[in-house]
């Protein structure tokens, strides 16, 4: 149960004895929750190092006298909560590292005769008692001289000796759940010289005069004293008023859901005749009243608040304030109003002239105003007034102008139900606060304003620079932007802080540039980077903003179609070069051409076939054909029909179509082979479309006619059966002599008709 910084969580998993093998490592034990009954000496005897003990909550009843001795660098015990029927200081006379002891919760009556503390003189936090509690003896506390905090459970406490307190020679907060208030005073007296704020839970006042400092000398040090779930009635009130002028130092007075048993009838003479009061803060939080319809209007005690400066009454159900009364409110700089009843009418009232002269302050946060021109138009009675919070009230609609004080600064309009922003508000503010309005846009002029809070509205985009030129923190948290720029944040010259975490970003690749390449943004924007999360794209819904990274596809994606458009281009562009250069516009249009002539008869019928051959040969060899050849054999007898291109091609017809025809209604095809042959374009392609069309079908249609003699790596590698033809096969030779050529036209007229 022990993680890497040994501490060591055994909470909650029903044990009924303090775990065996605990070793020096262990740090922080944690046995809250189980149901240990006793602490054995050997049980911590190693754990020399251990920091905090929890013993919480457990069944614990008996505790051996050296079980602690071992634990010298002990920070905090906590044996809360458990069945303690007494505390024996042997426990405690080694925890010199003690700092932090709880003890209440257990079943005790007292402390013993002499102090269980005397050797925890680090002590810096008590907590002690119980239901069960009853006396407080002298020396119970000493051998403590500092505590920052003592917490003690005196529900029942029904004796207290008289200097018990008086030993610890500071507190600095000391909480006590009492109900006797007889011996309230003993207690308060034993204080005075030691107690910072006291705080008192529970207490039910009785009605007596004695005086609360008796012989105690100057200065005391008690500042604030706080009842929480007090009763009181008109006259311990009046009494408790009276009393505790008498504590000089006494500042600050707080009550909290404390009962008021009466209807106002102080006793107004004596509490007058007791003199000024030294208090300068009052709070009370929900204060309940009775009989609060027939309270008085409290006329009568304006020589008691005239030096007060704070004023808190917070949901109390205070629907007005007389006015008589509020002008007694001489020297007030802060009041506090939230969460009461106040409507305009009764603000009128409240606010009359002459009122609060002095106030600065002024929080009127949820109650019932309705009206915000009148408002404004009360609180331009306080002519020093410069704090305001009339946030969550249903103000609903805004005017165009308003009358506010000349002085206001800080102005606090959230959760108002306003639809804009109008010139209604005051030019001299510093500080707006108009979150929660769902605001869709926010272009008001204020010169001076250096704090603007925007949030939870409907925000795109963050409000111009131009018209807040002073701003220096801005909040537009939980709107809808989806971006901000550079040049958005660097328009607003004074901008130190900028809140705009929570809103539906789409991370394009400007935002996400701008957010990881800009220096110092960590320092402005507030929540950085665990609150700025991706809305969009999709792949990154969720992520944060700064660990996204987006790819150059999605990053560049115009550049990078255009360079995909002009590598496309370039291609296209260099197949046509290549395909003029080879012509394969030919080749694309005689192999179309031949797979028409595929699916065509391969053979002509008869009646079709009108020439004994086809000739192909090279323009340069023309002479020799059309010369010789032609008028060998076609004036032989009988003579030979022979197909030239020159005389009878089709005129008009693409020049595959009549070579496909040619050849398909001639017997033969005669190919007179030169060097002239081999390299000129013209016959290449017939060689080309022939080696398809005659080749394909294995027979003995081609005739050769060598014209003169031709090297092998003349004749293009392609036409692969064309060497193999004549490889493999005779062909004829145009010899020089005459007798020879007699011989090739014979051979030349029986191969034709074979």
């Amino acid at each position: 149960s022990c993680d890497a910084s040994q501490l060591c969580n055994c909470s909650s998993m029903g044990l009924d004895f303090i775990p065996v093998g605990l070793t020096a490592k262990i740090t922080v034990l944690n046995l809250a929750h189980n149901r240990i009954k006793r602490i054995q000496s050997q049980d911590l005897q190693q754990a020399v190092n251990l920091r905090v003990l929890l013993l919480q909550s457990n069944e614990v009843s008996s505790i051996d006298e050296d079980s602690f001795w071992s634990l010298a660098k002990l920070e905090l015990l906590d044996l809360s909560n458990n069945s303690l029927a007494h505390v024996s200081p042997v426990w405690f006379g080694r925890l010199f590292s003690l700092q932090h002891l709880h003890l209440q919760g257990n079943s005790y009556r007292d402390l013993g005769e002499s102090s269980p503390f005397s050797s925890l003189s680090n002590l810096s936090s008590l907590h002690l008692g119980n239901p069960r509690f009853s006396v407080i003896r002298q020396g119970n506390f000493e051998g403590i001289e500092l505590l920052h905090k003592l917490w003690i459970d005196g529900s029942n406490l029904s004796q207290y000796e008289p200097g018990s307190l008086k030993s610890i020679k500071k507190i600095n907060h000391m909480i006590i759940n009492l109900r006797n208030g007889n011996i309230f005073s003993e207690i308060v007296r034993d204080l005075l010289h030691s107690v910072t704020w006291l705080e008192v839970t529970g207490i039910k006042l009785p009605e007596e005069k004695k005086s609360l400092v008796q012989n105690s000398t100057h200065p005391f040090r008690i500042q604030k004293l706080t009842f929480k779930e007090a009763f009181f009635t008109d006259q311990t009130l009046s009494q408790e008023v009276v009393l505790l002028k008498e504590i000089t130092s006494l500042k600050e007075l707080e009550a909290i859901n404390c009962v008021l048993d009466g209807k106002g009838q102080w006793k107004i003479e004596e509490i007058t005749r007791s003199g000024p009061s030294f208090v300068e803060t009052v709070t009370i939080i929900k204060a309940i009243i009775q009989n609060f319809h027939l309270f008085f209007d409290l006329d009568g005690m304006g020589s008691q608040i005239k030096n007060l400066k704070r004023l808190t009454v917070a949901s109390s159900n205070v629907f007005m304030v007389a006015c008589q009364l509020a002008r007694y409110f001489s020297s007030l700089l802060y009041l506090d109003f939230h969460d009461n009843l106040l409507t305009n009418k009764r603000l009128d009232e409240t606010i009359c002239e002459g009122s609060w002269p002095s106030l600065q302050t002024l929080n009127l946060s949820q109650n019932s105003l309705k009206s915000l021109e009148q408002t404004a138009k009360r609180t331009s009675r306080l002519p020093k007034l410069n704090n305001l919070d009339i946030s969550q009230n249903n103000f609903g609609e805004i005017p165009d102008a308003c009358v506010w004080p000349k002085s206001l600064k800080y102005l606090n309009l959230s959760s108002t139900q306003i639809p804009r922003v109008t010139d209604c508000i005051p030019q001299t503010l510093e500080v707006l606060d108009v979150s929660a309005n769902n605001l869709k846009e926010f272009g008001l002029r204020l010169p001076a304003l250096k704090e603007l809070y925007l949030t939870k509205n409907q925000l795109k985009t963050l409000p111009g620079a131009t018209p807040i030129p002073n701003l220096v923190a801005l909040s537009v948290r939980r709107n809808k932007l989806t971006s901000f720029s550079k040049e958005e944040l660097e328009s607003f010259k004074r901008m130190e802080l900028l809140d705009a975490s929570d809103n539906n970003f789409i991370c394009s690749c400007e935002f996400l540039s701008f957010l990881h390449h800009e220096a110092g943004i960590a320092q402005v924007l507030v929540g950085w980077p665990g609150e700025y999360v991706c809305d969009s794209p999709l792949a990154v819904r969720g992520a944060q903003v700064g660990a996204v990274h987006l790819s150059l596809m999605e990053c560049h994606r115009s550049l990078v179609v255009s360079m995909i458009c002009v590598l496309v281009f370039l291609v296209i562009l260099l197949l046509v070069a290549v395909g003029y250069k080879y012509h394969v516009v030919w080749y694309v249009r005689m192999t179309w051409a031949w797979l028409r002539a595929k699916r065509k008869p391969k053979r002509a019928p008869p009646k079709d076939v009108c020439y004994d051959a086809f000739v192909s040969y090279s323009e340069n060899d023309s002479d020799w054909v059309e010369n010789t050849m032609v008028r060998e054999l076609e004036q032989a007898c009988p003579p030979f029909r022979l197909c030239l291109h020159k005389r009878d091609f089709v005129p008009g017809k693409w020049i595959v179509d009549n070579i496909i025809d040619s050849i398909e209604r001639s017997r033969k095809t005669l190919f007179v082979l030169s060097e002239h042959f081999v390299q000129s374009e013209w016959c290449k392609y017939e060689l080309d479309f022939s080696h398809f069309r005659l080749f394909d079908e294995n027979n003995d249609a081609a005739i050769l006619v060598l014209l003169e003699p031709i090297q092998s790596k003349a004749i293009p590698k392609r036409f692969c059966k064309l060497r193999k033809i004549m490889n493999t096969k005779t062909y004829l030779e145009w010899p020089a002599g005459e007798e020879q050529q007699q011989v090739f036209w014979e051979n030349l007229k029986g191969a034709l008709k074979s």
